[in-house]
């Protein structure tokens, strides 16, 4: 047993990890990234929870170039600048002040010319964000389309897959619109999802799409995605080849474009390891892959410190175990309907994949001495309420207990949210301008 603040503890690193990933921070990584001043015009367009803190980091970075253009980010997420507008939108349901943002950039860039360089500032939510509908579709349609994917519990990168596919910006369209002119393309990006993949992050604007129309369709099926009509009716007119096809990889489109991964959800793993080692106490990193259903991931999770905690491996306590990769909520029937349709009378599911995570291990590891943890988004929204996530400690399930709070039944329920503002155990950021997926941090004391 240990004497440590194990609550103090994790969630310190959990600032440690959002620093590491923080475009305005000491660390820089924008300003390292930045291209040689073009001979010709500056347009800075993008879209993500980070795109202003990265837009201010630009500005920052080139204080006596010609800056212009504009990025959209979500609602209470915009910063004050100078050169580049910032504008708000709908997130994670697509809204019109998203689509005018996407519209205005299209044009923006029609505007340019052979010296000419566009920036684009990409991060998590710029599916969302930055949404101009492909023809024949509205921004209905695609509000409808991002309510039952998010209720689905498909991956976000399956998710991307189907929403770039029903879009005039994504899936490379956006670099297709820079190679119009003959302008060039910088796209910086921060991460958020699991491998680092351009194409799958903000459903990959400027990026290769090596997905398909029928892999599009093979998602919905798999996860039984209820999709609007006209949703289903484009996406079967371009498996027909009836519509063309996003841009692939060796497309003249990106012959003038350069891609950097400027941070990532690793990078702030490694950033809390270190600041736990800092204060004397080992940290492993298991590593920013853990995907799947999120109960049953806290189910891996909790066998692990069990291991650790009885027989000493595969490291010696005490110990800071620590994890990212975006989990999954699969909702039931009810649930999906609500989150369709909100005015139906099915129970709201309230949390997301954070705090059900923590709740499920909760159950798991069922008072287990000296085991404290916290999971949160790095956006600092989990799911459908306002905090990032929560804090566990072992005394968690006996003072549920004395509130007269069912865990299993919150469990079952997708009321995670509900159990941990119970116990005042959630962990509220407000907006943090970044995202780098979800951070999972168990100290074993």
């Amino acid at each position: 047993m240990t004497s440590f603040d194990g609550r103090r503890l994790v969630r310190a690193s959990f600032d440690a990890a959002l620093a590491a990933a923080d475009p305005l921070g000491a660390v820089g990584f924008i300003a390292r990234h930045l291209p040689p001043r073009p001979k010709g015009r500056v347009l800075v367009v993008g879209a993500g929870k980070a795109a202003a803190s990265m837009a201010l980091a630009v500005e920052r970075a080139w204080p006596d170039v010609p800056l212009e253009g504009l990025v959209v980010t979500r609602y209470a997420h915009g910063l004050a600048t100078d050169r580049i507008e910032v504008v708000e939108a709908g997130h994670p349901v697509p809204d019109e002040a998203g689509e005018v943002a996407a519209r205005r950039m299209l044009e923006q860039v029609a505007t340019l010319g052979a010296d000419d360089l566009v920036l684009a500032l990409l991060s998590g939510g710029g599916s969302s964000l930055m949404s101009a509908p492909a023809p024949g579709l509205t921004m209905e349609h695609l509000a409808l389309l991002n309510r039952a994917l998010l209720a689905s519990g498909a991956p976000i990168t399956a998710m991307n897959v189907v929403r770039k596919h029903c879009s005039s910006i994504s899936g490379g369209r956006l670099a297709e619109a820079v190679a119009r002119p003959g302008a060039s393309l910088v796209a910086l990006i921060v991460s958020d999802v699991t491998g680092d993949d351009p194409a799958a992050i903000a459903s990959g604007p400027c990026t290769p799409d090596p997905s398909t129309y029928r892999d599009a369709l093979d998602i919905v099926e798999r996860h039984r995605v209820d999709l609007p009509y006209a949703i289903r009716n484009h996406l079967e007119r371009g498996a027909d080849g009836a519509i063309a096809e996003t841009p692939k990889p060796g497309d003249a489109a990106f012959a003038k474009v350069a891609t950097h991964v400027v941070a990532t959800a690793h990078a702030s793993l490694d950033a809390a390891a270190e600041w736990f080692r800092a204060q004397g106490i080992a940290a492993a990193v298991l590593g920013d892959t853990m995907t799947g259903e999120a109960r049953e991931v806290a189910k891996v999770h909790a066998a692990l410190v069990r291991e650790v905690r009885l027989h000493g491996q595969p490291w010696p306590a005490p110990i800071a175990l620590i994890s990212g990769g975006e989990c999954e909520v699969s909702l039931p029937p009810a649930g999906r309907d609500q989150a369709r349709d909100p005015r139906t009378a099915a129970p709201k599911p309230r949390g997301g994949r954070c705090s059900e995570f923590l709740l499920s291990l909760a159950i798991e590891l069922d008072g287990l001495p000296d085991v404290h943890a916290l999971a949160c988004d790095t956006d600092g929204i989990d799911g459908s309420e306002d905090n990032a996530g929560a804090l566990l400690g072992p005394d968690t399930l006996a003072r549920a207990k004395a509130a007269g709070v069912d865990a299993r039944g919150k469990l079952h329920g997708h009321d995670a949210w509900g159990f941990f503002d119970a116990l005042d155990d959630l962990v509220v950021t407000g907006p943090t301008r970044t995202n780098v997926n979800d951070y999972r941090v168990i100290l074993v004391g």
